[in-house]
């Protein structure tokens, strides 16, 4: 896809829950979504979800694909969003790679394999295929991380980046391939201690919860641990924190733990969430975050931080 192209027809590979959230963010922004997922029943299952879901108004057309060949001859995007396995991805790629017309962006919502890894699948136009990962459920979620591989074209990722803008997303561009991209791995670090924390007896999972989204948490949602470190230094900012509180936070480093997922600690953790949650269903939860998440970042729009 040329940069500046419009999109018209979105094409979506596997609707499972990011599947569905990227039909619904196609079908919000108007565009007509072709969608294609090789289970069993799946049709009816996305058909079933459109409805559930909070749309403002559906304004695009949904019709699902009786192969991936269709997806890539109609779309002028394509999100795949499949199992997480490389060979399932090669294969899915390598199928869109024959069908799509050279200038279709072939993207992968992979949340953590490296997108040189099946690009080379691609022996058409391995160029305009990229990672595009974003974070559930990506119809609220603004953050889309766009990572190019080995072979992606710098027009390729300039386009992704420009596409991702007119459908409402924050996208940021990943400079070089790393497993699990930025996000994730950020994440990864602070559940690796989190789950340290808790196999040492030192708090509850519940408490580790309530430490970050009554804590950090909030203030993360808005400005981000850098810029909120830099407010955290009064006058002097960051340089004041860094010079007065980097050396006990480099002995905090060094005393970070290493946590083996051994069978006792995941029954640990999955005990405490479930005593946290105390009956609370799954879907009630999503129903509420998804609702405050929206609220969010009304406030985030309407304050200059959205």
């Amino acid at each position: 896809m040329r940069s500046g192209q419009k999109v018209r027809t979105l094409g979506v590979v596997g609707t499972g829950a990011i599947g569905v959230s990227w039909v619904v963010l196609g079908l919000e922004h108007g565009l007509d979504v072709v969608a294609w997922d090789p289970a069993e029943g799946a049709e009816e299952r996305l058909r079933a979800q459109i409805p559930n879901s909070p749309l403002v108004e559906p304004r695009g057309t949904l019709r699902f694909a009786e192969s991936l060949a269709e997806v890539g001859r109609e779309a002028d995007l394509v999100l795949e969003s499949g199992p997480e396995r490389l060979e399932v991805k090669r294969e899915i790629f390598a199928a869109l790679d024959a069908a799509a017309a050279p200038d279709v962006l072939l993207t992968s919502s992979s949340s953590g394999l490296m997108p040189s890894t099946f690009q080379d699948a691609c022996t058409h136009h391995p160029e305009r295929v990229l990672v595009a990962h974003p974070f559930n459920p990506p119809h609220l979620v603004p953050l889309v991380e766009v990572v190019g591989g080995s072979a992606t074209s710098s027009d390729a990722v300039d386009a992704a980046l420009e596409t991702l803008r007119h459908l409402g997303k924050r996208p940021i561009h990943i400079r070089r391939e790393v497993p699990g991209h930025v996000a994730n791995r950020l994440q990864a670090a602070l559940w690796r201690e989190a789950y340290h924390l808790v196999d040492q007896g030192i708090v509850s999972v519940a408490d580790i919860d309530t430490a970050i989204s009554d804590g950090p948490g909030l203030r993360w949602s808005l400005l981000g641990p850098f810029a909120t470190q830099h407010l955290s230094g009064g006058p002097g900012g960051l340089g004041h924190v860094l010079e007065h509180l980097g050396p006990p936070m480099v002995d905090w480093w060094d005393d970070l733990g290493h946590p083996a997922l051994t069978p006792a600690l995941v029954e640990k953790l999955v005990d405490g969430v479930d005593e946290e949650l105390d009956g609370t269903s799954a879907e009630e939860l999503v129903e509420r975050r998804d609702q405050a998440l929206r609220r969010l970042l009304e406030i985030k729009a309407d304050i200059g931080l959205g």
